[in-house]
């Protein structure tokens, strides 16, 4: 099954490509590679959650945000590319999560976005990938997450 396919088959509405917060560019491609700036959860490009993990958000919060993160990212993919059957694999994850003193469980978080991207590419979703913690994210948001895919 296509990645297209697959898409319209889980019904997954991709929201609209997030505007760039900063001076860069939401992805840049390099040869074979599709590199997306990290993706903080955004809802009509106002922050969908604030605060820290262990200090008021849950894991099941965050990696429905770390979900929300991949599903920008794939909405980006689809508008540079015109289709996400040109994705070959994705290569790499890296997720940030705002965490309070004490917490440790930040794979569980950014597995939001891992299992989005597993749904959606098949074994051609299976990643690497970084799951750290940080004091403080941009806009005060939970999670941000980035990442890098291969592409025809």
């Amino acid at each position: 099954m296509s990645h297209e396919a697959r898409l319209k088959a889980l019904a997954i509405d991709l929201p609209p490509v997030p505007v760039a917060a900063g001076l860069y560019a939401p992805c840049v491609r390099s040869g074979n590679q599709l590199f997306v700036s990290g993706q903080v959860p955004v809802k009509d490009g106002v922050p969908m959650r604030k605060g820290k993990l262990g200090d008021g958000v849950t894991i099941d919060e965050a990696a429905g945000l770390a979900r929300q993160c991949a599903l920008q990212a794939v909405a980006i993919i689809r508008n540079e590319l015109g289709t996400l059957d040109k994705v070959t694999r994705v290569i790499r994850v890296g997720g940030f999560v705002a965490s309070a003193e004490g917490f440790i469980d930040h794979p569980k978080v950014v597995n939001g976005a891992s299992q989005l991207l597993l749904d959606l590419f098949g074994e051609a979703g299976r990643h690497a990938r970084v799951a750290v913690g940080l004091a403080e994210l941009p806009f005060g948001v939970p999670v941000e997450v980035e990442f890098l895919f291969e592409v025809s």
